[in-house]
Formats: C-alpha cells, structure tokens, sequence
C-alpha cells in the first residue's frame, strides 16, 4: 500500500517521527503521528457534540486532506488517517476554524452529561475545577494522564482506562480512586482537592510518572470479562438520543457525509461522540436511524460486532501483522456473548485489556490468547485458513468470561 508519507522529504518525516517518539506521546491535530497509510490526526472536540453541518464538512476535510476514513475512538475522539506532511497544516487550520478544540489534560465525563436524567451527580463542576486547577503544571504530565469524571448515567465509562477515577454515590460524594489503589468517598472539594493534589505529584516526578507507580494495584486485575455494552437508545432532557456504532471504530467519509446530510434533512440538531466508537444522534426519527444502518452503521447494541475490538492492522500499521478488521468481520459472529480482541501486533492498541479472546499478527502466524491481551504468549499459533474453525468450537473457560 501506498503511504501519503512516501513522498515526503526525509527530512519532514524524521522531523514528525521525533515529535511523536516521546514516551506514550498521543497524536494531536498540531503533532499528528506518521503510521502505515500516513499521518493520524487525532481531534478532542471540545464538549463531544457536533452540527450535522460541522459533521459534514469535518467528512469532506478527511477526504479531501486524508485518506478518507475517519475514527471514533474508545474515549469519543475523532481521527483522521491518511494525512499528508505537505499538507497538514491546511487540514489543521481549516478543523481549527470549524469546530472548537478542546487541549490540555483529558478529563473525560459522559457526553450526554447534564441532560441524563438517571445520573447521579453532574460531574461539570468538578470537571472544571480539576481542569482550572492542573493548567499550572500539565505541560509537565505525561501525555497519557487522565481523569474521569462519571455521573453514573445511562452511559458507562467504567471501560475508559484513567489515572484518577471519580465515581459518583448515592450519597452525593465521589468515589475516588487513584492508580490501583483502593477508592475512597469523598464530597465534592475534597475530591477535587485531593485530584489535584495527586496531579501535583505526578508532575513534579516528572512525565514518566503514572498514577499506578504511587498507588499500585490493590488486587489482581480481572482475568477478562464479558465486555460492557451500553444499550442503543437513552431518554435525556427534550427528547432521546440513539447511539450509532462505528464498525470496528472507523466508518468512510463519504458515509459520514450522507449521514450527515440526512440528519440535516431530518431536522436532528446535535450529533455526540460518546465512549466505545459511538456517535450518537440526538431526537433522531426512525427513518434516519434505518438510513444509517444502509449507510454501514451499526444500530443494535445486540451486534455482534459491538463485541469486537479491532485496529487497523497491516492495512495502515507498519507494526501490523495481519489486516485485523478484516479478520474481526469474519470472526465477529463466531465468539457469542464473549469479547474478541483482533490485533494487527502485540501492542494491542484497540483494547489494552484482557479480553476473552484474543487474536494477535506475529511474524510467524496468528496468535490466539485466551483470557489475556494481545502481548502474552499465545495458547496457539494459526494460520487465517485455520481460525474460524478453532473459534468457533473454542470453549472459553468461566474464570475467563
């Protein structure tokens, strides 16, 4: 396959290449990240809701600047793959003049926050404050340290990996959990208090520093489990909003843009990128929810390929093996109620966890790991031919699901 990098100076390359070779760096749209088909732009949208207008037009940019296939990522970010170094900057400016860009540390909270009736708390107030209180020192943490925020509404984040866990209780305090250590309940300025405090620390050692490394995990983490799906539709303050699964996280710009105009055709207002790949659509008829599914959406969270955690793999990953979404379409009916992690290498991007089934590109064959990620030794090696046939007589032990 042709990489848009092909043709770039050496220069330019080794130039993006030392940008993003920082310990755990994450793309940006100012530092985007050289990959097998080129630069992968990623975009945290201020406030995860978008116009059907702004949805449009960020489509057309992906084709017109990228190889048109755009990502939604497990925590609700956008990306765009296929970029080109000679013209990236126009891509950036051009998102930078449609849509608000949210930067700094990454505190996540429900997208539908504030307008979820069945949340425990709004996590707004608290959201802000932590991020008020870290802009001091953030440049001096990781670039993968997070917060989240849960309310504790329809939407779950449970599955979003962070540093600092609030969870909000009954009792309208906050269930505070640092690294892997033992939560503890806290009102709401103590729980931010004692955020920052741990934030403060973790910069002051420096960005190599993650909150596991002060608080180490109080208990073996979980073999694997079945994985968590939300459902497919929420009731929310005006109305409803239903949740659109990208399959395998990625969906082409020209589907993008068609559903994009339909929505406008329709009268929907406000798209939202939520957790887990999802764009959900606020107050959408049933016409536009079927228009979406021809459109390759997935529109049950009964699929079964909403059970499935996939990466590009070879297709446009130099480290990949094999081309895993590809290999996760034709598995994804094969592992029943279980969570099937397909990935091109043992890196294991798409999902960090332990799944119930993993199947992993090496260099000499198909990895298959059973209760475990993508970098552990393999229970067996296969070839493509011999896969379906293993999965779908593969009996998962309980401990494992």
């Amino acid at each position: 396959m042709t990489s848009a990098l092909t043709s770039a100076p050496a220069s330019t390359i080794a130039a993006i290449a030392t940008r993003s070779a920082r310990r755990g760096a994450c793309p940006t749209l100012a530092e985007p990240m050289p990959t097998g088909d080129g630069l992968l732009a990623r975009i945290r949208v201020a406030g995860r809701a978008l116009t059907p207008r702004q949805v449009l037009e960020l489509a057309r940019l992906a084709a017109q600047y990228g190889n048109g296939l755009v990502e939604i990522t497990a925590r609700g970010n956008v990306q765009v793959r296929g970029l080109r170094p000679d013209t990236n900057s126009t891509f950036a400016a051009a998102v930078e003049k449609l849509i608000s860009i949210e930067t700094g540390l990454v505190i996540d909270i429900s997208p539908i926050t504030g307008i979820d009736p069945k949340e425990l708390c709004d996590p707004r107030p608290i959201a802000s404050a932590i991020a008020a209180g870290a802009r001091a020192f953030e440049d001096k943490l990781g670039p993968k340290v997070s917060v989240v925020v849960d309310g504790c509404g329809q939407i779950s984040l449970a599955a979003l990996k962070a540093d600092i866990r609030l969870a909000a209780t009954r009792m309208r305090h906050w269930a505070v959990q640092f690294g892997g250590g033992k939560p503890q309940l806290m009102d709401a300025d103590a729980a931010v208090a004692a955020t920052l405090a741990v934030l403060g620390a973790l910069a002051a050692i420096g960005p190599e520093c993650r909150a596991t490394d002060l608080f180490p995990q109080n208990s073996h983490e979980p073999h694997a489990a079945t994985k968590h799906r939300d459902g497919d539709h929420y009731d929310v303050a005006g109305g409803h909003t239903t949740a659109l699964a990208l399959p395998f996280g990625s969906a082409r710009s020209k589907d993008l843009l068609a559903l994009a105009e339909a929505a406008e055709i329709f009268g929907v207002t406000t798209f939202r990128l939520a957790p887990d790949h999802v764009l959900l659509m606020d107050n959408a008829p049933a016409e536009l929810i079927a228009r979406a599914a021809t459109l390759g959406f997935i529109i049950s969270a009964d699929d079964p390929r909403r059970r499935v955690s996939a990466c590009i793999g070879m297709e446009g990953c130099s480290s990949g093996f094999i081309a895993a979404r590809a290999v996760a379409e034709k598995l994804a009916g094969h592992v029943g109620p279980r969570h099937l992690h397909v990935s091109g290498c043992s890196k294991g991007c798409a999902h960090p966890r332990p799944a119930a089934v993993t199947v992993v590109g090496r260099p000499d064959g198909i990895g298959l790991v059973i209760g475990g990620r993508a970098g552990d030794t393999p229970h067996k090696i296969l070839d493509e031919a011999g896969l379906t046939d293993v999965l779908v007589h593969l009996q998962v032990p309980d401990d494992a699901i």
